[in-house]
């Protein structure tokens, strides 16, 4: 649990469970720096969705927001007084700002910080895409591509329910999601823009399939990292867009909502990303 701070002090964190492994105090803590908010403090909690609620119960007013990763993004939602129409179209809130008269307030800066960390590289407008993987991030991406695919996303999945899930949020976000079975996830590679969402080491074997031209890929890791799928699209030329793209894109996000900064310092975050990563 939180313990008390000084008065005119500000509190942020975020939470999960596992979250020892989480970059958000790094990043957090970089653009709290750069923007000279000596009064502000950001930390991580162990919270699992048990222990969700008596975490809130316990916040006093110097809290501005919090992060929040899985499993509490979709459990955080009943405990809100309100919800942002991004986070409601995938059902699940990443950040949580407190307001100036005690309401809790939810957002999702994954989907814009997806679509942020593509513009970064140049991908503003895609006729196709596809989808690794039919998890929460999956969801996200889908609800991403809904903003910057004309076309159809082929969703590669291992399983009869998974890819009815990921129909289901297609035709929830008004996209035009297919689904194939995982057994042929190296057709993805056609496709002119590739998310993959998948764990750790779910993809390496692909990485021998990649073809000789490519378009761009998108892999949500950040630790290892490269992967080697993202290894060998590098090798062929192709355009790389990483876990800790997304991971700093929506963190800037959580820090212009929070501290009510019109712009966070992007590239001091990534920086501070960057040299935690090496030293692990």
């Amino acid at each position: 649990m939180p313990s008390p701070v000084s008065e005119g002090a500000r509190r942020a964190a975020v939470l999960g469970s596992p979250i020892a492994h989480s970059l958000s105090p790094v990043l957090h803590r970089a653009a709290y720096a750069e923007l000279g908010l000596d009064h502000w403090s950001y930390d991580r909690f162990e919270v699992d969705e048990a222990g969700l609620s008596g975490f809130f119960a316990g916040l006093d007013g110097s809290w501005a927001g919090l992060s929040l990763t899985m499993p509490l993004k979709r459990a955080v939602i009943p405990l809100l007084d309100a919800v942002s129409a991004t986070a409601a179209s995938v059902e699940a809130v990443n950040t949580v700002v407190f307001t100036d008269d005690g309401r809790r307030l939810g957002d999702n800066t994954d989907i814009p910080g997806m679509i942020a960390a593509l513009e970064e590289r140049g991908v503003t407008r895609v006729e196709s895409a596809a989808v690794l993987g039919a998890g929460a991030t999956a969801s996200s991406a889908v609800a991403a591509l809904a903003r910057i695919c004309t076309g159809p996303v082929t969703a590669y999945v291992r399983s009869a329910a998974r890819a009815e899930e990921m129909r289901g949020w297609g035709e929830r976000l008004d996209v035009d999601v297919r689904t194939v079975d995982w057994a042929r996830a190296a057709e993805a590679f056609e496709a002119p823009l590739v998310v993959a969402t998948t764990p750790a080491g779910t993809t390496d074997a692909l990485a021998a399939a990649v073809p000789e031209r490519v378009g761009t890929l998108f892999d949500v890791l950040y630790e290892p990292w490269p992967t080697a799928l993202a290894a060998a699209w590098s090798e062929r030329g192709g355009a790389v867009v990483g876990g800790l793209d997304l991971l700093v894109h929506q963190a800037v996000l959580q820090v212009e909502q929070m501290t009510g900064s019109p712009t966070a310092p992007l590239e001091a975050m990534r920086k501070a990303g960057e040299a935690a990563l090496a030293h692990r």
